[in-house]
């Protein structure tokens, strides 16, 4: 299928491609080079290339695939997330294994698509990802949403078993993250409709804000929560609705 032609922006997303197949890299530069509004502005062979090539270029949105010689994507994920706060990775992988996709949501990906999506999901997905919005097929939000759950079990059952042994020495209790009280009304409406998936200018029609507002929300409730998109709040807050 021929993606639909987008109008050219100001300025065009400039786009990383990483990963160690060169027919994958060749295709996905033709495919979003074909756009008018996307700059692919390198590519990367491994996870090693992939951070210096992100440090040197300072792209939009990376995209990354997890398995790759020298060093895999979710490491490299999470040091061009750590050392280049507005450069948004975006997964593009075949594995959807629940280990890899929560490792690479908590390394901080925003998006994580699979290799048979389609040429204008994965066009749609690198511009909803430069806006800041997260993107996952259901199938993948299911698994996040799942080993979410599953660690909140763990760690909920762990403090009941230290708090039932009576004769256990006393420890400190392990870090967790900030809770949610400490949020605003207006945060807490705001992030409620994150975790349902709705976009800056979706959530501004919903709650009667300008979508410059929204953003300022988001970064302020994203400061108090610790958390490094907006995947991980919306997990953070369903792991705390499906705790007891």
């Amino acid at each position: 299928m021929t993606p639909s032609p987008t109008p050219p922006s100001a300025t065009p997303i400039r786009v990383l491609i990483a990963d160690d197949q060169a027919l994958i890299r060749r295709g996905m530069a033709m495919l979003l080079g074909a756009a008018a509004d996307i700059d692919v502005v390198g590519q990367a062979a491994d996870g090693v290339e992939a951070v210096t090539l992100a440090q040197q270029l300072r792209p939009d949105v990376v995209l990354m695939d997890l398995h790759m010689p020298r060093k895999g994507g979710v490491l490299a994920t999470r040091e061009i997330t750590a050392a280049l706060p507005h450069t948004r990775v975006m997964v593009l992988t075949t594995f959807d294994r629940d280990d890899l996709v929560f490792d690479a949501v908590r390394a901080g990906a925003q998006a994580y698509l699979l290799k048979d999506a389609s040429e204008d999901e994965v066009l749609d997905t690198v511009r909803a990802v430069h806006r800041g919005e997260s993107r996952m097929t259901p199938q993948i939000a299911r698994k996040v949403m799942d080993q979410f759950r599953l660690l909140a079990d763990r760690v909920a059952a762990g403090a009941q078993e230290t708090a039932s042994s009576i004769d256990a020495p006393a420890a400190p209790p392990p870090a967790a993250p900030p809770a949610l009280d400490g949020l605003t009304e207006r945060e807490a409406a705001v992030l409620d409709l994150i975790a349902h998936g709705q976009s800056n200018r979706q959530i501004g029609a919903a709650l009667h804000l300008a979508e410059g507002t929204v953003k300022n929300h988001v970064s302020r409730i994203m400061h108090k929560l610790q958390a490094n998109t907006r995947t991980e709040l919306a997990v953070r807050v369903l792991g705390r609705k499906a705790a007891p």
